[in-house]
């Protein structure tokens, strides 16, 4: 079986091992892909913490973009050769989610402990979110590809795979934030940026980021953010009512894992406003509100995962977005680094300056 040079996960909370791995060929209905890019996402962090638990060694990756270097059997919309944006949405489009439009939901299991991913001995090796993007190539099912443009830049695409169809999508897809509502974003980092941008393009009136750093904020207002409130501030609900006149926000998009962020989001909403769970806090976590506000208000709470994406529907949308200038995606870009410095990228991430880092392959 070939070897490829993959960052393994060996334990939680440890630095990953770059080594060699043996990745199968693609079986049926999947692809092999030679990456070019992957970017570094909170995601992968989560998981390499151990926060949502999982089996070890693992390789983790998800948000990537490449070539296509070979098909399974029954492949054929695409073509060896093909460029590819590869993401975690791998849907078997039968069962009822996928049917009815929601193939993040898709609910047809998957094994990633029998993926196509082995050690170099032939051990056990978890395929990380169904992609083990942190490797010079993937294998994956080929509802988990989507085509993108040949002059395309790599690093740029693959922020598609994850952290702006997240973003993007919670607001467009999930919420449906129409012209002249107003949004708080709780987040100015990679995905808050990207819902920042969705509601822009969405045509809200008021954009209010929220982050614990002032230089974020700034960022944010680059991305179109209308307003800037600290989130350190004593009282920053008072602060949207200023900005909003006293309507406050139809929508909150919760982008961040903190726990607090969820609790107080609840005040920045209007009457009849929803907040949508949008960052993943580590499995066991847990967030209070008092459900009679909800009610006597009209308010409440949805879940968003991946942004509601359907592949086809909106990667074509966005890569035009992006052609027009209209969608940024290299101005996410705060890093690229080589595989062999990917401990080094994933600290850079942790300390909440970067936007997005991206892994590089030769």
């Amino acid at each position: 079986m070939p070897l490829v040079k993959a960052a393994v996960c060996h334990e939680f909370g440890a630095p990953l091992v770059i080594e060699e791995v043996e990745l199968a060929a693609p079986i049926a209905g999947e692809v092999e892909v030679k990456l070019e890019a992957c970017a570094i996402c909170f995601s992968d962090l989560s998981f390499i913490d151990g926060g949502w638990g999982g089996t070890l060694p693992a390789v983790y990756g998800h948000e990537a973009a490449g070539r296509i270097t070979a098909l399974g059997e029954g492949v054929t919309d695409y073509n060896v050769g093909d460029a590819v944006l590869v993401t975690l949405i791998r849907s078997c489009g039968t069962c009822m989610p996928c049917a009815t439009g929601q193939p993040v939901q898709c609910g047809t299991g998957y094994d990633r402990d029998a993926g196509p991913l082995k050690t170099a001995d032939g051990g056990t090796l978890q395929h990380g979110l169904a992609c083990g993007a942190f490797a010079e190539k993937a294998v994956v099912d080929q509802s988990q590809i989507a085509r993108i443009p040949d002059d395309m830049p790599m690093d740029a695409a693959s922020l598609l795979s994850c952290g702006v169809i997240t973003g993007m999508g919670a607001v467009v897809n999930t919420a449906q934030v129409r012209p002249g509502q107003n949004v708080v974003v709780i987040g100015a980092g990679g995905v808050g940026l990207n819902a920042i941008q969705g509601a822009a393009i969405a045509g809200a009136a008021r954009i209010i980021a929220m982050d614990v750093l002032e230089e974020k904020l700034e960022v944010a207002r680059e991305f179109g953010a209308t307003d800037g409130v600290l989130a350190t501030a004593e009282k920053p609900w008072k602060e949207i009512a200023k900005i909003t006149g006293g309507r406050m926000a139809d929508a909150v998009f919760v982008t961040v894992g903190a726990i607090p962020a969820f609790e107080q989001g609840l005040r920045y909403l209007a009457a009849g406003g929803d907040m949508y769970i949008v960052g993943m806090p580590h499995s066991g976590a847990k967030a209070e509100y008092e459900p009679v506000i909800l009610g006597a208000v009209g308010q409440g709470m949805k879940g968003t995962k991946m942004g509601d994406t359907v592949l086809r529907r909106d990667i074509p949308w966005m890569v035009d977005l992006y052609q027009q200038g209209r969608l940024k995606l290299d101005e996410l870009i705060s890093g690229r680094w080589s595989l062999d410095q990917i401990n080094e990228a994933i600290a850079d991430t942790r300390s909440g300056a970067a936007r997005r880092n991206v892994i590089v392959f030769e």
